[in-house]
């Protein structure tokens, strides 16, 4: 049992743990969200994949964009008070978290950090973010996750 999947029993909050086998392409081309969308059979756009970016003055700050999206740094320096972002180094982020990458949970973090959740999740019933470890899914209500996370929703992804 993963920290992100023990915080989501310890609160008693409404989740779904789902398991799922890893694509042998996902390492190579760093693809594991959208990966994780087709062995579900889940729609992109409700599948998030955390982010760890490093803002202009060196704090670092969670992002989850849906991984049909890209991350836009910009809007997301903009939302946290910050000028520029660029994305975290991976052991940086490793390190932070105590995930790896590609199974890197907004949830149970080593290091609580401030974090941001694409506007469009607000859209969505249900969210779908990493539970922690890869090929481990966690399925959960969007204001379920902004009140564990006390993050601040933005327009933060881009498509195309």
């Amino acid at each position: 049992m993963t920290p992100a999947v023990r915080l989501l029993e310890s609160r008693k909050i409404p989740h779904q743990v789902t398991s799922y086998e890893l694509n042998g392409e996902s390492d190579s081309q760093g693809s594991y969200g959208l990966d994780a969308a087709q062995a579900l059979s889940l729609p992109p756009a409700s599948v998030f994949k955390t982010l760890l970016a490093q803002l202009d003055d060196g704090r670092l700050v969670v992002a989850l964009v849906p991984v049909d999206a890209t991350l836009d740094l910009k809007a997301l320096a903009k939302a946290a008070g910050g000028r520029r972002g660029r994305m975290a180094e991976a052991a940086t982020a490793e390190r932070t978290t105590g995930y790896l990458v590609g199974g890197i949970s907004p949830l149970g973090q080593k290091k609580r950090l401030p974090t941001f959740i694409d506007e469009s999740a607000m859209t969505l019933a249900t969210i779908h973010v990493s539970g922690g470890r890869r090929g481990l899914e966690l399925s959960l209500a969007p204001n379920d996750l902004i009140a564990l996370t006390a993050a601040r929703t933005a327009d933060l992804a881009r498509r195309g």
